[in-house]
């Protein structure tokens, strides 16, 4: 696995809608051993290993959750929006990295201090409406040299590694999911399979769906794969019963049920079985959601799987995975597209 481009993919900045950053480098990576390169009016970017039928779509969604300016004060304090799924309280003391008008700069999130609260604001919980961004500037003027009304940002978060493979960094949802898939099309370019094959870097999933819905449409597959962080359920709290067992290592979570082609799903398994990859399955009784909510409905319908990281403390600063669990998901999505050919069944009869 190339951890250098893993790094500048997650250190990246880029929330939905302004995923150019990391999709440049997500580009140039793939650029090194891909037959074909392309970015859409989307800004989806697809890296593609021609061949035959069927043609399979790998997609992994490379926007983050962030923020987004609303509005600037007279003393040039910016007030905010969130851009996806924020627990208020995560945002609560944090650096932000705006992406300004000539560059990057730091912010940081204010709030009243806990001695100025009234006991009863000391119980409850905080607001976006009730932070603010400092840039340290003293005035509206001064703060529009920098940013504007539109401009995004995301948590100053470095990336840390911790033993046994882990790391810690934002935008693992779901930069992970589109290195994941980059990386399985690069042990397919080693050793071609007879399919055609995509991998997407999606946009907007966060928000709305969009990146994999014209991915899919475009690129017309008969089978795809998405590729997500699942949550991780083996920290304190967690409820196995209702979630199932997805621990750091145990290896990719394999979806079953709402948008999952039940034969996919089968060939699938069959594969982690006969190759020995570690794995678990993931109940999506209803939607996934992930980009698969799309895809698999996309045209004339398409034979969709989801394939998922376990991680803990999703919608962080401090989002952790293993990396043994990337290594099994791109073995297992590499070695399942193997063997595949024209003549593969796609549609689920009774015998």
């Amino acid at each position: 696995m190339t951890l250098t481009f893993l790094k500048n993919l997650l250190t990246t900045p880029g929330p939905s809608t302004q995923e150019t950053r990391p999709a440049k480098v997500w580009r140039e990576e793939a650029a090194t051993f891909a037959d074909e390169i392309r970015t859409d009016l989307r800004g989806n970017t697809f890296a593609i290993l021609n061949g035959g039928a069927p043609r399979v779509l790998l997609a992994g969604h490379i926007d983050e959750i962030g923020v987004i300016i609303t509005h600037i004060d007279d003393q040039g304090i910016l007030w905010l929006t969130n851009i996806g799924g924020w627990d208020p309280q995560v945002l609560v003391g944090q650096r932000i990295r705006l992406l300004g008008k000539t560059g990057e700069l730091i912010g940081v999130i204010g709030k009243k201090a806990i001695h100025l609260m009234k006991p009863d604001e000391r119980e409850k919980a905080s607001k976006l409406e009730d932070l603010w961004i400092d840039i340290g500037v003293k005035s509206k003027a001064e703060a529009l040299e920098y940013v504007r009304v539109g401009t995004v940002g995301v948590i100053d978060a470095p990336l840390y590694e911790l033993p046994h493979g882990r790391i810690v960094s934002r935008s693992l949802d779901n930069r992970i999911g589109a290195y994941t898939v980059l990386e399985a099309l690069r042990l397919l370019s080693v050793d071609r399979p007879v399919a055609t094959v995509a991998a997407v870097a999606t946009t907007q999933e966060e928000i709305t769906l969009a990146g994999a819905e014209t991915s899919a449409f475009s690129f017309d597959p008969q089978i795809a794969i998405a590729v997500d962080v699942t949550h991780a359920t083996d920290y304190p709290t967690s409820d196995k019963k209702l979630r199932g067992e997805a621990g750091l290592g145990t290896g990719p979570a394999i979806g079953t049920g709402s948008v999952n082609s039940p034969v996919i799903h089968e060939m699938i398994l069959q594969v982690a079985e006969q190759h020995q990859i570690p794995y678990t399955v993931k109940v999506n009784p209803s939607a996934s959601g992930t980009d698969a909510d799309v895809i698999y409905k996309s045209r004339g319908g398409v034979a969709t799987a989801v394939i998922s990281i376990p991680n803990r403390y999703m919608h962080s600063p401090n989002e952790m995975i293993e990396m043994s669990d990337v290594e099994n998901a791109a073995k297992l999505i590499a070695t399942f597209i193997r063997t595949l050919n024209s003549e593969t069944k796609l549609i689920p009869f009774l015998a």
